[in-house]
């Protein structure tokens, strides 16, 4: 919950409150390039306080601010991806990457509650491989929608991906169609499905499962799309607009149905899952 998360704040900060502000480890925004304390940022919620910057989280960190605390069961904890095609050194990457981010691969998914309506849950992190799809994300995309058909419940992801991985080659591309068979199935049971897209969300992850939620929800000035802007200027000749591919350009496009600020997103969920007939156990 936020309220944990705000006291999440890393030991070097505790350790010697004497230090004055000046003293303190900083974040630079890189949209508007104010600068506080690491520590307040964190307080936010890594929102900049100035111009609403919302940077990226953790998938961890994501979870304890959307989800109940001590209700969420994770799926699929020690899933590890081989190496399909033989691409040089990618076993050796991926086992770097695990050990520096304690992740098996680039999405963590279970069961939990969110304000006593249960869900099953997904959440991309960035920091494996940009979150790109290979055939574990693609797999646990899947038994999410599996598990949630078997169970009738709810999925909420959120999504932020640099696309396919190809250095899964094709078994990566394969993931487009695997997961968006999954969503379907989950579709037809009549099941709510909630994207929350974040920054950034492109490649085969936007053009699958990214964009078949029943309600889609960005977060404020979030990066999404398929192609590259140079890719798409230099194909149809045209200069497009300064905000394309940005969740308010999305939205006045109606691919996006509403942007959600950080601070309002548990709330936000809460209320669809309850508007969708998704009661808290207490209230059913």
């Amino acid at each position: 919950m936020l309220e944990d998360l705000f006291k999440i704040v890393t030991k070097r900060f505790n350790d010697d409150n004497t230090k004055t502000d000046a003293e303190k480890p900083k974040f630079k925004c890189p949209r508007c390039q104010n600068v506080i304390t690491e520590e307040h940022y964190v307080e936010l919620v890594k929102v900049c306080p100035n111009c609403n910057y919302h940077g990226r989280v953790t998938a961890r960190e994501r979870i304890m601010m959307t989800v109940d605390k001590d209700s969420f069961i994770e799926f699929d904890k020690d899933m590890k991806s081989c190496n399909p095609i033989d691409y040089p050194e990618y076993e050796e990457k991926q086992q770097e990457i695990r050990e520096k981010t304690g992740l098996s691969d680039a999405v963590v998914t279970g069961e939990a509650k969110i304000k006593g309506s249960r869900v099953i849950i997904a959440v991309m992190d960035s920091r494996y491989m940009m979150a790109s799809m290979g055939s574990v994300v693609g797999e646990k995309i899947t038994r999410v929608f599996e598990t949630a058909t078997e169970r009738k419940l709810p999925v909420v992801i959120f999504t932020a991906s640099g696309g396919a991985r190809m250095q899964e080659g094709i078994v990566s591309l394969m993931q487009m169609a695997k997961t968006s068979g999954a969503v379907s199935l989950h579709n037809q049971a009549g099941l709510l499905y909630i994207t929350v897209l974040t920054d950034p969300t492109t490649g085969g992850v936007t053009a699958s499962f990214a964009s078949l939620g029943d309600i889609i929800i960005a977060e404020p000035k979030v990066l999404v799309g398929f192609a590259g802007r140079r890719v798409i200027e230099g194909t149809i000749k045209q200069r497009l607009p300064d905000d394309f591919q940005l969740a308010e350009f999305l939205q006045e496009k109606g691919f996006v149905d509403m942007i959600v600020e950080r601070k309002k997103m548990r709330s936000t969920l809460s209320h669809l899952l309850k508007l969708h007939g998704y009661l808290p156990e207490s209230e059913e």
